[in-house]
């Protein structure tokens, strides 16, 4: 992860134009004989520092459309820019090298490996790169520590609380330095406070100018972010700044303390 003054420099430079911009996209899926539109039409701009949060039923395409964003999936019809760069053509081989280098991804599921420690877990992103091992470990190490889990590198997921192993996948989100962190469902399998917590950590990485893009079906996790996107029919239906939003570190200081 880079420094706050790195991140700060690179916002100021590409501040004019946005980070994802996606035009016009449909997506269509063939079950069998049916054809399901999940996208129709979608079109936004994404600046740098945004905070999104996007929300929606089941079946609404909100899933559909982070998988574009992720580079997990292209679009049928349309664009999606990443950077600038049009890359709803890409092959695999070229949409993986995007995820690795520019989109960090948090889940739902923690999917750490057992018998790893959180070190380790968090520096498994940079063995696809050039990164030499020592940078590895360095860059590791800053990730750890920008959630709050410097002490615990040589822990095991069984020894960590569910609140630190999604933190440790934080961090390992942010081990390749990306432009943009995806964030599907991230408190989905965590306490109201852990939740919180969570979000803080959100709000410190966006505070240092790290887009970020937010899946939740929890109203009150939605208004951490800056802007709320609803989804429904495979449309935007809704896209609006964020009143009054709260500071999760304040929110914080009125929940009571769990112990782990």
């Amino acid at each position: 992860m880079p420094s706050a003054n790195e991140i700060e420099a690179g916002v100021a430079g590409s501040a004019a134009s946005p980070v994802i911009r996606v035009e016009d996209a449909h997506k269509y899926y063939e079950l069998g004989e049916t054809r399901v539109h999940a996208l129709r039409g979608v079109s936004i701009e994404i600046y740098p520092n945004e905070f999104l949060a996007i929300m929606g039923a089941s079946g609404s395409g909100k899933s559909t459309f982070m998988n574009i964003l992720g580079c997990l999936d292209r679009p049928s019809s349309g664009r999606y820019l990443l950077e600038g760069i049009d890359v709803s053509k890409h092959d695999k081989k070229a949409l993986a090298l995007i995820r690795n280098q520019k989109i960090g991804f948090v889940f739902q599921g923690f999917n750490l490996l057992a018998r790893t420690t959180a070190l380790e877990n968090t520096e498994l992103p940079t063995l696809y790169t050039k990164i030499d091992k020592a940078e590895r470990g360095k860059r590791a190490t800053e990730a750890l520590a920008m959630v709050g889990l410097a002490d615990r590198s040589q822990h095991f997921p069984s020894q960590m609380s569910g609140g630190q192993q999604q933190r440790v996948a934080v961090a390992r989100a942010l081990v390749n330095r990306p432009s943009i962190l995806l964030a599907d469902e991230p408190t989905g399998n965590l306490d109201s406070r852990t939740s919180v917590e969570i979000m803080e950590i959100f709000q410190n990485l966006n505070d240092k100018g790290l887009t970020i893009v937010l899946v939740t079906h929890e109203h009150d996790i939605a208004q951490f972010a800056k802007r709320v996107l609803v989804f429904r029919d495979g449309k935007i239906r809704k896209d609006d700044l964020v009143l009054n939003r709260p500071k999760a570190a304040e929110v914080l200081k009125t929940l009571p303390t769990l112990e782990d």
